[in-house]
């Protein structure tokens, strides 16, 4: 892995970042890969993959034949949720789409095409992954999410709660006070309802989530299923035994990168 950071003009600081490697790329100098960006959680940062162990099931899968080649690549998301907050003053999305994703593709000789880019996260970053996936639908081939912070339907009290609670963990980036109205604008349901959802259906959309999930985000994820499903768009998705930590992601990691290798590898 290769950490270092990148300074944006849009955010106006240097934002973290790690690239995930496979050893080919020091050999040869001219190819390009299939890239796949990971979106981490509340709490956690840009090397999450390491400390949870990701990368080690990647390297594993690589070694016994299961997957190719490609680049993973991680930003420091913070509290962001990957999107420009309501007041306007974080622009985390549109850090993401047009300098980190430009740039980095740029250093790290990515094909930098939609048929081989993904973009998969946990958590907050699962979240942040289906929402960028599904708002621009023409830049990713392959959605993935991990226990995804999904809310359908945001309780009346959902800002009066304490430490902990699913309103204070948003922070302030769906304004401060909380708004609903940006948060309903914001959110993945907003986008599956849409009328440009029907070009979701050339995406391969994959999400799975524990059945004790200690958020609650299984309900989130079933009411995502059921609208996927009335909508006509295809997709996976997976109830597994299991809580909201890091045992329930490295458990299914290894699936999550095989199914996206099955698409941003293809005729690799």
């Amino acid at each position: 892995a290769e950490c270092s950071v990148l300074k944006s003009s849009v955010l106006g600081r240097a934002v973290r970042y790690c690239a995930f490697l496979p050893d080919s790329f020091d050999q040869d100098k001219t190819r390009q890969y299939p890239v796949l960006y990971y979106l981490h959680g509340l709490g956690d940062n840009e090397q999450s993959l390491l400390n949870f162990g990701g990368w080690d099931v990647i390297s594993e899968l690589r070694r016994q034949g299961k997957v190719g080649d490609f680049i993973v690549l991680a930003p420091s998301g913070g509290h962001t949720f990957y999107l420009n907050s309501a007041d306007g003053k974080m622009k985390y999305e549109d850090f993401f789409m047009k300098e980190f994703m430009p740039q980095m593709e740029k250093k790290y000789r990515a094909e930098s095409t939609r048929a081989t880019r993904g973009i998969t996260g946990v958590s907050m970053g699962g979240y942040g992954a289906l929402r960028l996936a599904f708002k621009y639908p023409d830049e990713f081939a392959a959605v993935s999410a991990q226990m995804p912070a999904l809310i359908a339907d945001l309780p009346k009290d959902f800002t009066s709660g304490g430490p902990g609670s699913p309103g204070s963990l948003m922070g302030d980036v769906f304004g401060s006070p909380f708004s609903r109205a940006y948060f309903e604008r914001n959110n993945i349901f907003y986008f599956a309802r849409s009328d440009s959802a029907t070009s979701l259906k050339r995406m391969k959309i994959y999400f799975n989530v524990g059945n004790n999930d200690d958020y609650g985000f299984e309900q989130g994820a079933q009411q995502l299923d059921q609208l996927l499903k009335s909508r006509g768009i295809p997709h996976e998705f997976h109830i597994y035994p299991g809580r909201h930590d890091p045992q329930f992601v490295i458990r299914h990691f290894g699936d999550v990168i095989e199914w996206q290798w099955k698409t941003i590898g293809a005729g690799k």
